[in-house]
């Protein structure tokens, strides 16, 4: 393996012989030369270059390949909440095409009134403004925007291995290497901290060790001055890391305290995927910004929002989006229906008793395993992490690619993130059958990986 590839931080690991090996598999003449047409035509770049493999069609939580061929998808890009192709979404979008499929900037529609309406009616206090995206990392760089008018302020704190998007201000303010590298000169005024962690993480473990990594915060912005606002995932989604009530407590504190906004990036974890409809629902705190995207459109349309509080409607000036997609009529249509379809079949409640099964397995899959060093879940979000330190890294790095493959030779997808962590995140439409059929794939590619 070679320093670029043993240095990987993000993704699946997709330069290595792994990678080789797996097209031997799928032997099929139509979808290598396909591949082969992928890879001469679109701009290489990390995590998405070479493909996987040439889908054809998707449905519930299966990805179906031009040869027949079923993935069980447990990652979905975090849009799949409420699966593939959802019927109820479907047939919406249909109806409004045959109205008003797309709206100009200069008007506004019913769908997008009744999409802001819904989603401050599902949250709390004064989170009252909405602004409509086409993207999540759009979302994000609205909220960079209108925290620096709302605090005057320029600078902000992230978290290290933080991902807030992949536009140069997004990437300014996220803590991934890949997304960086040789890019040259980022926006100016980002500070990092490392992100809480409660396996291996660069504090001490200790019961307190929460307080730590919060109280570090607090000491990076009495040392810098002049911080507007503090970005960050409730919860990070790629690699799974869920920080304690005890940190979040102590972070809204620190923020309410120095006049730091404290902007939650929900981006992939929001609408169901926690077991709750907004993740921070989980800790008792409540965001000055949230900024929202991917599940929001059901699956099938981009769109992404953030909701600020009501006194932050002070940028009647400036064109904090502007998009041409702005308050498209197909998007705001399909996030009305992913959320009805949430709330009609009562999804939260299942994605809780997924989840206490879910905790069962794994544990039983981390006393089996050695390799196994931890598991972290919340709702349908899990991830497994292999035993990694500086000794280990590259066997374990190893270990994550060969159970990833040969998951993937079983019909079923997952990401990789950090190297070695095994990150599942499936439709929170998934069966009981379906989830356990899931978990004996996984169970058997971490036999073939302890040989």
């Amino acid at each position: 393996m070679s320093e670029k590839q043993h240095n990987r931080t993000e993704g699946d690991i997709n330069l290595t012989s792994e990678r080789s090996n797996w097209y031997a598999v799928i032997k099929d003449a139509d979808t290598l030369s396909r591949l082969e047409e992928d890879a001469e035509y679109f701009l290489h770049q990390a995590l998405s270059t070479p493909c996987l493999d040439v889908l054809a069609s998707c449905e519930g939580i299966y990805l179906t390949d031009i040869q027949g061929k079923r993935y069980m998808d447990f990652h979905g890009n975090n849009v799949h909440q409420v699966g593939y192709r959802n019927p109820h979404i479907i047939d919406r979008i249909k109806e409004q095409m045959d109205i008003l499929p797309f709206s100009p900037r200069r008007y506004t529609n019913v769908p997008a009134i009744e999409l802001a309406k819904k989603l401050t009616s599902l949250l709390s206090g004064d989170l009252r403004r909405v602004l409509f995206a086409p993207g999540g990392t759009s979302s994000i760089s609205m909220a960079l925007k209108l925290a620096r008018i709302v605090t005057g302020k320029h600078k902000i704190i992230s978290l290290w291995d933080s991902f807030h998007g992949a536009s140069l201000d997004a990437i300014s303010a996220g803590g991934e290497l890949d997304f960086r590298k040789d890019i040259g000169p980022l926006m100016p005024g980002v500070e990092r901290i490392p992100p809480p962690m409660t396996y291996r993480g660069p504090f001490k473990s200790s019961v307190d060790s929460d307080i730590a990594y919060a109280d570090y915060l607090e000491y990076v912005i009495e040392k810098e001055g002049d911080i507007g606002a503090f970005i960050i995932e409730t919860i990070r989604n790629t690699d799974v890391q869920i920080p304690s009530q005890a940190y979040w407590t102590r972070v809204r504190e620190i923020c309410t305290k120095h006049n730091v906004l404290l902007i939650l990036d929900e981006i992939p974890i929001a609408f169901g995927r926690t077991g709750k409809m907004f993740a921070f629902q989980h800790f008792d705190i409540e965001p000055d910004i949230i900024c929202l995207g991917k599940g929001l459109g059901g699956g099938v349309m981009p769109i992404a929002a953030i909701v600020a509080r009501e006194s932050y409607n002070v940028a009647g000036g400036v064109s904090l989006g502007h998009f041409t997609h702005e308050k498209s009529p197909l998007g705001c249509v399909a996030a009305l229906a992913m959320l009805e379809f949430i709330e009609h079949n009562d999804i939260l409640a299942k994605v809780l008793n997924d989840e206490r099964f879910m905790k069962i397995e794994t544990d039983r899959l981390k006393r089996k395993f050695p390799l196994i060093g931890d598991v972290r879940g919340i709702g349908l979000l899990w991830g497994i992490e292999l035993v990694c330190d500086r000794e280990t890294r590259e066997k374990a790095v190893r270990e994550a690619e060969i159970v990833m493959y040969e998951c993937l030779k079983n019909g079923m997808s997952f990401k990789v993130s950090q190297g070695n962590v095994l990150q599942l995140s499936p439709p929170l439409t998934i069966t009981r059958e379906e989830l356990t059929k899931a978990l004996q794939i996984l169970e058997a590619a971490l036999e073939t990986a302890s040989v």
